[in-house]
């Protein structure tokens, strides 16, 4: 099963699987930080779809697609193919999830902020200004670059 086949829809739809209820903000964050951390360890992108750097935080707009206007999401509520993911795709997530989801969607948020990370290199490209709108792409090589120093220094972000 190669990459291409998992979406981000699949990878929502597996971690509500594990983890509902949350907030589609705390989605879209946990999405991140398991694409951000499998792209560190597996040097492979987890899914096609690209973050944006959002006045807010990283956000999938496919996926946002699939929650706007809802606040709470249940199993089920992101339609996605949980079985989709490879092995160590789940390990990936299953990872994220141990480390993160204790975590509110606000303290997510305020992690993926970091300044010098993706989300904050990609405002800076776009020339994006605090709650300015931007849908400036995160980079791999930012990710790649920025999950690996957390993995390597041991941090969380």
């Amino acid at each position: 099963m190669g990459t291409a086949s998992v979406t981000v829809n699949d990878v929502a739809a597996y971690i509500l699987s594990k983890a509902a209820p949350m907030s589609a903000m705390k989605l879209q964050k946990l999405c991140y930080f398991a694409y951000g951390y499998h792209l560190a360890w597996e040097d492979e992108q987890m899914f096609p779809e690209r973050f944006e750097a959002w006045a807010n935080g990283p956000v999938a707009p496919t996926l946002y697609g699939r929650h706007r206007g809802r606040f709470a999401l249940n199993e089920g509520d992101i339609p996605g193919d949980e079985k989709a993911l490879s092995l160590g795709q789940r390990e990936s997530v299953d990872l994220v999830l141990e480390t993160f989801n204790q975590y509110t969607a606000h303290q997510l948020s305020e992690m993926s902020h970091q300044a010098n990370g993706p989300w904050d290199l990609a405002r800076h490209r776009a020339g994006a200004r605090e709650l300015e709108r931007s849908n400036e792409e995160l980079s791999d090589e930012d990710m790649f670059e920025y999950f690996s120093r957390l993995i390597s220094s041991g941090s969380n972000g």
